[in-house]
């Protein structure tokens, strides 16, 4: 009986134990390698191997259920979990800002069989069993080895986890947002299965829980691909960067988390240092850590747009290590990642602004400032690029000349982006004006004239630049944007005349810009004539202009609910940020239902006939 006494304290008090204030001590003044081999002694010692079973339930453990304790979402201590209500907590079924796509309850829907997402729920051992051959402690290990619907469990298989190219045409996604793919990941060529981020950090932890818990034997484990065959660093390089930096930056440690390893200290008697001390993970595997950031990006330009492509180049930055890839951000939301200094935005909504930023990064993860912000607008269906045009052109006698651009855009464009290219005779472009670096108001002109610009108009001038305006009626005029041509006056090349001692005025029906002179788009007015001068009106479908001048509201908005300042029978179509379609209708009452939008910034778009206007919403 005394034995059997002595037995059952012992397990009593493990079940109900929280993890030592002295736990770690052992480890306190190490570093690199040496702290890891410590910390392997740390949760080596005590540690109960469980058997596989006891994961679903804690079956004969006192005080510990298994997966009802850890995995559920349920948690009195942090009330921070989802939707509270005690189903299972499953990584790749779970949504964090919106209904779950279905749910498991412990003890009841475990494989089997399954054909499809949502039939049952079994184990994922997120270090592969084929690695370490089903052996114990490994195959029960409850901080690695975590409740997961079976079919996302079959679609993973053994894969590395790590960023996957969206790109990929056979990119297979969970209804939670999972991922099966390519590898987006510089260092590794192959598949890879990519978790939602609120569940990143979660995961890279448990995998380095498991280096340390299982340094004598890892070396061992290579049909992973994320080790590289050795005790002492474990990880491939690219799997240590990725793994540090969801650690460290996308899914930090929790109070979720932190309630989920008390719990598997509780099932098994030894924690996982990286929950109860983030800071490990840079002690081990980066020691002597760089903490410089590289230079922000400079001479950031966007140009070339398509109907749903925007091209990019910057300047590189500089880095005392080395720059390692450069982030693309659309109106402050993360788009993508790139290693060079270019890359095509696809994907885009046509006939709407865009603006960029991107910010360097290197190995250690350092993050460089921001570099300029650089905007630009996808083609309209129609053809025509939303952009500035010439609205005048004055070809009057000796030098009574001068040249008109308007502003019709929607909105304040800055010119210093801009350029004026005059090519005479049959020749090609040559002469070149910069324009000043000042922006010029919606439906606004600007004007460069000749110093010989009759005397009655010069008040209508904003800058006087001879050479730009040195032309005659056979001089092609070209209007230029990041020294791509958008508008022309006249024909490259041509030495014909095409408007000799007249002065042409852009018709009020025009909307956008052409790369090709089109005579008929211009109004002929008499010699000398610049009575116009300074000014320039755009009149479209008066009926369709006016029906798209209303508002949207609330914007923020908390509801399910958008109203617009308008009864007219418009369309609409929603995009994310990044340009997917996420919603399309028609509008019923002045009213949206915007119900099954997500906490984040879209793009609404309403259109009525060839006409269309797209506004930013915010859903928070």
């Amino acid at each position: 009986m005394k034995h059997f006494y002595i037995l059952f304290l012992f397990i009593s008090s493990l079940a109900y134990s929280q993890i030592p204030s002295n736990y770690y001590d052992s480890a306190n003044g190490l570093s690199g390698y040496t702290l890891k081999t410590e910390l392997k002694n740390i949760v080596s010692n005590g540690h109960i191997a469980r058997t596989y079973d006891q994961l679903y339930d804690g079956n004969g453990i006192s005080g510990s259920n298994g997966y009802v304790d850890t995995h559920s979402d349920i948690n009195v201590s942090s009330g921070n979990n989802y939707e509270n209500d005690g189903t299972i907590l499953d990584f790749y079924s779970e949504n964090p800002i919106g209904a779950d796509p279905y749910n498991y309850t412990h003890g009841n829907d475990q494989c089997g069989n399954q054909m499809a997402e949502g039939d049952c729920y079994n184990r994922e051992h997120l270090v592969p069993q084929s690695s370490f051959s089903s052996a114990f402690p490994m195959q029960s290990d409850i901080h690695h080895v975590i409740p997961t619907d079976g079919r996302v469990n079959n679609f993973r298989g053994s894969l590395p986890f790590g960023i996957v190219d969206n790109s990929d045409p056979d990119l297979w996604v969970s209804m939670n947002g999972s991922k099966r793919g390519d590898s987006d990941v510089s260092g590794y060529s192959g598949d890879m299965f990519e978790p939602i981020d609120e569940f990143k950090g979660d995961i890279a932890r448990a995998l380095l829980y498991f280096a340390v818990r299982y340094e004598d034997t890892v070396d061992d484990y290579t049909s992973f691909v994320m080790f590289n065959g050795t005790n002492d660093e474990v990880f491939q390089t690219w799997a240590i960067d990725l793994l540090l930096d969801w650690h460290n930056n996308i899914d930090p440690v929790d109070q979720r988390e932190i309630d989920r390893n008390n719990e598997a200290y509780n099932f098994q008697g030894n924690a996982n240092p990286f929950v109860d001390h983030p800071e490990y993970a840079s002690m081990i595997w980066n020691p002597t850590a760089d903490t410089e950031a590289p230079t922000a990006p400079t001479n950031l330009v966007a140009s070339n747009p398509t109907l749903s492509t925007i091209d990019l180049t910057w300047t590189a930055s500089t880095d005392n290590v080395g720059v390692t890839q450069y982030d693309i951000y659309i109106g402050g939301s993360y788009s993508e990642s790139v290693v060079g200094t270019s890359t095509t935005i696809t994907g885009l909504v046509s006939n709407t602004p865009y603006c960029f930023t991107v910010f360097a990064r290197d190995a250690a993860m350092n993050t460089s400032a921001s570099s300029n912000q650089s905007c630009e607008t996808t083609l309209d269906t129609s053809g025509g690029t939303n952009d500035l045009f010439f609205s005048e052109y004055v070809e009057g006698s000796g030098t009574n000349k001068a040249l008109e651009i308007a502003n019709f855009t929607g909105g304040s464009v800055n010119l210093s982006n801009y350029t004026l290219k005059l090519a005479f005779n049959s020749n090609s472009f040559s002469t070149v004006y910069n324009f000043p670096n000042i922006s010029i108001a919606n439906g606004d002109v600007f004007v460069v004239a000749n110093s010989g610009l009759d005397s009655a108009c010069q008040p209508q001038q904003d800058d006087v630049n001879n050479g730009i305006t040195s032309f005659n009626g056979n001089d092609a005029i070209g209007l230029f944007k990041n020294n791509v041509l958008i508008d022309i006056i006249g024909i490259e090349g041509d030495g014909n005349d095409f408007a000799e001692n007249v002065t042409l005025q852009r018709q009020e029906s025009i909307e956008f810009p052409t790369t090709t002179y089109n005579s008929a788009e211009w109004n002929i007015l008499p010699n000398n004539d610049c009575s116009g001068l300074g000014s320039h009106s755009q009149v479209l479908n008066i009926e369709s202009f006016e029906v798209l001048n209303f508002s949207i509201y609330p914007n923020p908005t908390r509801g399910n609910t958008l109203y617009l300042s308008t009864n007219t029978n418009l369309q609409f179509e929603v995009f994310s940020i990044l340009g997917k379609k996420v919603s399309e209708g028609n509008l019923i009452r002045n009213q949206i239902d915007i119900s099954d939008l997500k906490k984040g910034i879209y793009l609404i778009k309403f259109t009525v006939g060839e006409n269309s206007k797209t506004y930013k919403l915010v859903r928070l």
